[in-house]
């Protein structure tokens, strides 16, 4: 592994000779104090109001960033990244207009507040617009631990990369190649306020290791992946053991086989189950709702789940990687119970959505906040000796989602169960129907929660779908 790394750091060293990456001093590696951007939102919200706007508001960022990619045992990408914005969205006679610039300074401030003033002038009015209500307001921000500083030198982030992937790459003989180990530290603040007086700030990181691999034997090459995400670098799965799952859960896959077309139980694992929920979720959204583009149209107090499902919103999980104290709109995030016994109890409402919907907001102006499924059974290895027999999926291809109808049509990889038990690797099948359906029929829920991500759920087990094969 050392020749590797010293192989790695001496491409990083002509890198820096050849001007192909940029280092950044230590100043500009530090984000902004949260009053900085703060004064900024400040700044914004007067010159609006000078300039006669009825309400306004503004939301300011600035994020740093480095990502070190090794592949081959050898440095293939390096990027510093430094992004900043400013947005500003200003209402004035039920008209809106919003603009945004990267430049902090005073004149480009005003500049921007002026654009968006005159832009005002020429949208058309709309009664729904407008600030969330003042009463709404989070008047109190929890503290929810999301920022956790990696200190993390390139050198440094080069050999995590490198031990990554040769953790790989010496799993199997079988391993023949890699698409590289990725290491990212992200770390920004965020800044938010309107003319109701509300105004706060948080800031946050999110840290990553992740490797892909191919493997290869008798002519069959597959490829496969694992990653770790975490606010707190301290939570992070160590880079050998991502690179050793990555390499093992590809030389499983080896001797993959397409199957009969046919009708069977699927077992999702908890990477693809997340994504198979998220389609409700966008379906209740109040978006989806009012513009009449759901297949879960109207679907308030009615029973889209089996009666033991239920979802839970938590906004306040500490170092949750969906945690917010407030919304988009400074809308006071609040514990929420979104599925109970299978029943819709609500839908995902920012104020705009809620009005034209006649509710009220339930404070996800920009998404919903850690939903939690709870379990009704054990891992995965449990499940699949509930199911017996069917298709265990581990990935699933493209996007054959029909927002509207809800039809459901998706490639998929996974293994085939007999008897409870691992068959073989499958490849090249698709599995379909209809989500309203489908959802009816799920049976069980796995207690391996995947929190890597804004939906925490475990496997599902669903009783049939159509599997198209050979």
């Amino acid at each position: 592994m050392a020749g590797r790394f010293w192989s790695a750091f001496h491409r990083y060293i002509e890198f820096l000779r050849a001007g192909k990456i940029k280092t950044m001093d230590k100043t500009s590696r530090q984000v902004p104090k949260q009053r900085e951007l703060e004064e900024i939102v400040r700044t914004l919200l007067y010159e609006a109001k000078e300039q006669g706007a009825d309400q306004a508001e503004a939301a300011v960022s600035h994020d740093l960033g480095l990502s070190v990619t090794a592949r081959l045992g050898d440095v293939e990408n390096i990027e510093f990244t430094n992004d900043r914005g400013v947005g500003i969205t200003v209402y004035r006679n039920s008209s809106k207009g919003n603009a945004s610039t990267s430049d902090f300074s005073a004149s480009a401030l005003r500049e921007t507040v002026r654009k968006a003033c005159t832009f005002a002038n020429y949208t058309a009015a709309d009664k729904y617009a407008g600030l969330a209500d003042a009463g709404r307001m989070a008047t109190a921000i929890p503290e929810l631990d999301l920022a956790y500083e990696w200190p993390l030198a390139t050198d440094a982030a080069i050999g995590i990369a490198v031990e990554c992937e040769d953790a790989a790459r010496d799993y199997d003989k079988r391993i023949t190649n890699s698409e590289g180990a990725t290491v990212s530290s992200n770390s920004g603040v965020r800044a938010y306020g309107n003319s109701h007086g509300f105004l706060a700030s948080f800031d946050k990181t999110s840290h990553s290791v992740s490797c892909v691999v191919v493997g290869e034997s008798e002519g069959d090459m597959q490829r496969d992946y694992h990653y770790s995400a975490a606010r707190d670098p301290a939570d992070l799965e160590s880079a050998r053991s991502i690179g050793k799952r990555a390499a093992g859960r590809t030389v499983n896959r080896l001797g993959a086989r397409k199957i009969k077309t046919t009708n069977a139980p699927v077992l999702l694992a908890p990477e693809v189950a997340r994504g198979f929920l998220g389609h409700a979720v966008a379906a209740v959204s109040g978006g989806a709702q009012y513009r009449k583009s759901s297949f879960l149209l109207g679907a308030h107090g009615k029973k889209l789940f089996p009666g033991f499902f239920q979802i839970f919103e938590r906004p306040h999980i500490s170092k949750g990687m969906a945690s917010a104290p407030y919304d988009a709109e400074g809308v006071a995030t609040e514990d929420r119970d979104l599925v109970v016994d299978g029943v819709l109890q609500g839908y995902v409402l920012s104020s705009y959505s809620a009005r034209r919907l006649g509710l009220e907001s339930t404070g996800n102006a920009g998404g919903a906040h850690n939903l939690i499924v709870p379990a009704n059974a054990e891992d995965l290895q449990s499940l699949q000796k509930q199911m017996h027999k069917g298709l265990l999926v581990q990935e699933l291809i493209g996007h054959g989602v029909n927002p509207v109808t809800g039809d459901y049509s998706r490639g998929a990889a996974g293994y085939w169960i007999e008897n409870g038990k691992i068959a073989f690797p499958v490849h090249e099948v698709t599995v379909a129907g209809n989500l309203k359906e489908l959802y009816q029929r799920i049976s069980a829920v796995g207690n391996d929660q995947d929190i890597r991500g804004g939906i925490r759920c475990g496997s599902l087990l669903i009783e049939e779908m159509a599997i198209a094969g050979a």
